[in-house]
């Protein structure tokens, strides 16, 4: 046997539309919130129940802009309430409002009032709770100041973002989301984890206060909960549809032994038997173990086709013939023998995990030249190319040109490179910007909130339905040597009604 390979190394209109950001010398000038607390909108970090003191505003500086994603800065008409009418086909663009000229920004004292303001003038105050302390505290610094450049891009002047502190855990996510209903929220974004969003749901339903919170668990969506997380079975089904047009229509998946293993492969399953394919074979592994051979080997086949190919030398080996010699020539690398019983392999890994599993597959003869590999979001690394064994592979998600431009622009403003998700944090907040310029006045409710027309955000159009989960319209992508390539566009808008 050959030794085993080792891994390689390691909406329609997008919410980046940016007129102008803030400079690189006021960015370092203000260590402790990054962007300038005097912006389109404000941040209050909750010091003494104050608002921080105002700065002047920053001259606009385009250099920051990314150009080709710059359009019009005019507000979202809406004349009458029923305007925005739930059979629109266009989704809502989230968008930048006009900048706003220093002298006319409103002084917000430090005693702001505790309920919402009755004429939709005065400042409206949303929370954003994220892991500022404890183990994930990097995590939740990086979804803050994703936030941050959303609230100086696109914020509207009234607009107040209150981060707190959920400590990464749940009790500390129930006692921020009490502290910040005292002080007169109208709408709550995050925490990131389930257990953290179950708890702060608890006194956000008791006050009648929706939540917009950045967890992939369907468990905690729904009743006042919507989640902007990336679904794994939205993913799944949007590659396998795109594989079933194809041709392919017998699978097989290797998926680990965690909930989010078996979400993808509950999906697999259901998305095949829709689309009029079969699940040839899956096999499962545990994340912590130190190899995965075996689990490769089983979902190869590799007994069952050795042992015909050993079978298949000997004869040919008797066989005084040119071809017979060039044919055993052909198998001498070969460790199985006969056609698989599948066409395409799911893997519902990513990271480390995946490299290490990937070039595994062609040392027991899974051909990604005539096995096609299928993933998920966890592929979404613009250098997944580097391993051979996943180039050709077919992932569903956002498009990476908006995703790499997102980061481009965060790199620039805050130094560091962001987490994958750290756009949440901006189309949230961008959301909550949005949401406040109807005629009637600020608008968090559900009937807002789920509008089937939907949103385009940094990711490309999402909405929510009514169980709180996103409906995102996403690219099936393909993995080359030079990064991720897109194969079939994500649409534009949404065609239906949004589903419940």
């Amino acid at each position: 046997m050959r030794r085993p390979p080792t891994s390689g190394r390691p909406f329609a209109r997008q919410i980046l539309a940016v007129t102008w950001v803030v400079a690189a010398l006021a960015i370092s000038a203000c260590a402790e919130t990054k962007l300038p607390p005097r912006s389109s909108g404000w941040l209050d970090p909750g010091r003494s129940g104050s608002a921080p003191e105002a700065k002047p505003a920053p001259v606009p500086n385009t250099q920051f802009a990314d150009k080709e994603t710059i359009v019009p800065a005019t507000p979202p008409k809406n004349d009458d309430a029923t305007q925005r009418s739930r059979e629109a086909s266009e989704p809502v663009p989230v968008r930048p409002v006009p900048p706003v000229a220093t002298e006319t920004l409103p002084e917000i004292s430090p005693a702001v009032a505790s309920t919402p303001p009755a004429d939709g003038e005065g400042p409206v105050r949303v929370a954003l709770l994220l892991p500022l302390s404890g183990t994930e505290q990097s995590l939740g610094q990086a979804l803050l100041d994703a936030a941050l450049i959303a609230l100086f891009e696109i914020g509207d002047t009234r607009l107040t973002l209150l981060p707190r502190d959920t400590q990464g855990t749940p009790e500390g996510a129930r006692a921020a989301a009490t502290a910040v209903l005292r002080e007169g929220v109208q709408l709550m974004l995050g925490p990131v984890f389930s257990a953290s969003v179950a708890a702060a749901a608890e006194p956000a339903r008791e006050r009648g206060l929706n939540v917009v919170a950045f967890s992939t668990d369907r468990l905690v969506a729904g009743n006042g909960v919507y989640l902007l997380g990336f679904m794994p079975d939205q993913q799944v089904e949007r590659v396998v549809e795109f594989a079933a047009k194809r041709g392919i229509w017998r699978f097989a998946a290797l998926a680990p032994e965690t909930a989010y293993g078996e979400a993808v492969v509950a999906a697999f399953e259901s998305s095949i038997q829709r689309n009029g394919g079969r699940v040839a074979h899956v096999e499962r592994y545990l994340p912590d173990a130190n190899d995965y051979f075996e689990p490769v080997r089983r979902v190869a086949g590799y007994e069952r086709r050795h042992d015909p190919l050993n079978l298949q030398r000997e004869a040919l080996a008797d066989t005084d013939d040119p071809t017979a010699n060039a044919e055993l020539r052909r198998l001498e690398s070969r460790n199985g023998a006969g056609p698989l019983d599948y066409q395409a392999v799911m893997l519902a890994d990513g990271g480390a995990r995946l490299r290490a599993i990937a070039p595994l597959l062609p040392f027991y003869d899974v051909d990604p030249a005539e096995i096609r590999f299928l993933g998920t979001g966890l592929w979404d690394e613009p250098m997944l190319g580097r391993e051979p064994a996943l180039v050709g592979g077919w992932f569903a998600g956002p498009p990476p040109e908006a995703a790499a431009a997102f980061a481009k622009r965060f790199e620039k403003l805050h130094g560091y490179t962001p987490p994958r998700i750290a756009s949440l944090a901006y189309d949230a907040t961008a959301l909550a910007a949005v949401l406040m310029q109807g005629a009637a006045g600020p608008d968090f409710s559900e009937t807002a909130l789920t509008q089937p027309s939907g949103f385009a955000g940094s990711d490309g159009i999402f909405r929510f339905r009514n169980d709180g989960i996103a409906e995102r319209g996403l690219a099936v992508i393909e993995v080359r040597p030079q990064g991720l390539q897109v194969i079939d566009k994500a649409p534009d808008a949404f065609t239906s009604a949004g589903a419940s």
